[in-house]
């Protein structure tokens, strides 16, 4: 038996894994910051995610936020 390596999540697994609430990681999919699989064939649509992608994402710097700097941290410097 073979593996390819690539072990697939479904949105419960995944949001688990990343630590957040199904409903978030389904909003950041739909945002672009998740790479997701949706599957054909039903009329709700079923997500699956590769823990590879998970994991290149958590290492994104801009993953979880934006890279201009925040309204506090500018107040803070005047």
């Amino acid at each position: 038996m073979t593996t390819t390596g690539t072990e697939w999540l479904t949105a419960t697994e995944a949001a688990k894994y990343l630590r957040i609430q199904p409903r978030t990681l389904l909003l950041w999919v739909r945002q672009g910051k998740v790479k997701g699989y949706a599957l054909s064939g039903t009329k709700r649509r079923i997500w699956r995610f590769r823990m590879t992608d998970l994991d290149t994402n958590l290492l994104a710097p801009d993953m979880l936020g934006s890279s201009q700097p925040s309204v506090l941290l500018a107040k803070g410097e005047q």
